[in-house]
């Protein structure tokens, strides 16, 4: 797994979030501790999925929340003023807004496309991400189903983001996946400049 997140964070990956349900509590904890030290080395961002108080543990630059994972608010004061905060919105753009609102960092959106990681994943369509990227002042992030096929269709409908498992950590070359994000994202958003 570590050899697989470098290969990444040197491919261009600019954030990471370490999401790991099943292990015990100190597994995860020395994982964490060992994947925000390679982000740190590659000068990426490390996040922590659905788990506030290993956030605070490690330390990490951030929280990724969902529905279940708390208020905003009271997420707000377990992690400090500093600490990144993202917020799963599904395909509810009223969560989105509340999210702005209430201090989030960025909003998340999908599933986009069918994933094989949470195939029962509610949809958001394209014109979703959209609108967020359109009415609201955070970042947009896409979640689900997203590969080299048809993340430049988020990036075009204005995500300022793509969160990938299977089509970065699948790939037979890890590193040469995340330069192919990383270059879709420089050459759709320069088209979407220039549109604009």
């Amino acid at each position: 797994m570590f050899d697989k997140v470098s290969q990444a964070l040197q491919g261009g990956a600019a954030i990471l979030q370490y999401r790991e349900k099943a292990l015990d509590t100190a597994r995860r904890k020395t994982r964490a501790l060992k994947l925000k030290r390679l982000c740190q080395d590659h000068e990426a961002l490390f996040l922590i999925n659905d788990d506030v108080a290993l956030c605070v543990e490690v330390g990490a630059d951030g929280v990724h929340i969902g529905r279940d994972d708390g208020h905003l608010a009271e997420v707000r004061a377990a992690v400090g003023a500093e600490c990144l905060i993202g917020v799963s919105c599904y395909d509810q753009f009223e969560r989105a807004r509340a999210a702005l609102h209430g201090g989030a960092h960025y909003v998340a959106f999908g599933s986009v496309f069918a994933s094989s990681v949470k195939p029962d994943a509610v949809r958001a369509p394209l014109c979703l991400i959209s609108l967020a990227a359109r009415e609201l002042s955070l970042p947009v992030v896409a979640i689900g189903g997203i590969d080299h096929g048809n993340a430049g269709e988020v990036i075009d409908a204005g995500a300022d983001s793509v969160a990938v498992i299977s089509a970065l950590f699948d790939a037979p070359d890890v590193r040469a996946s995340a330069c192919a994000f990383a270059k879709l994202f420089s050459s759709h958003v320069s088209q979407r400049v220039e549109r604009s």
